[in-house]
């Protein structure tokens, strides 16, 4: 698929949840987009801690920003969030893909950033692990790691 096809499958997403912000994309569809297009970005809004401790995509690091939504230790909200976006993101027409654990933080992140301006923001769905399996654990039902597509770490 072509940049603008995963895009409009994107929105056409979005529309049909009503999302307050562009659309929601899936595991596959963002690597393959920033496979094929250099300018879109993939935004990490999971804590530091997360990305060390957990892991973290491996795609092109210029395509690759990291904007905590929440701050580990406590879990309190990042007060800076929207000042680091916009340094990793300073064109607020660039197609910004945003990640967390299981898809939630990220469609905070995805609607504010969109209240702020940003005109082109989407949800990865099922986040970097996805959700949890009969017993408790991720990386098994959905999510970037599930898929098998390239990641780093734990």
């Amino acid at each position: 698929m072509s940049t603008t096809d995963h895009l409009q499958t994107a929105r056409q997403r979005g529309q049909e949840q009503a999302l307050d912000y562009a659309g929601a994309i899936t595991p596959q569809e963002a690597f393959e987009l920033l496979q094929n297009d250099s300018k879109v970005l993939l935004v990490d809004v999971r804590t530091n801690a997360e990305r060390d401790w957990v892991g973290r995509v491996n795609i092109n690091p210029s395509q690759h920003q990291a904007v905590q939504w929440s701050l580990y230790p406590g879990g309190v909200p990042n007060p800076d969030f929207l000042t680091q976006l916009q340094a990793a993101a300073p064109d607020k027409t660039t197609a910004l893909l945003f990640l967390c654990r299981s898809g939630v933080r990220s469609r905070h992140a995805a609607k504010l950033a969109t209240e702020n301006g940003y005109t082109s923001c989407f949800d990865i769905l099922q986040g970097f692990e996805g959700d949890k399996d009969a017993d408790g654990h991720r990386k098994t039902v959905g999510g970037w790691c599930q898929l098998g597509l390239p990641w780093l770490g734990a």
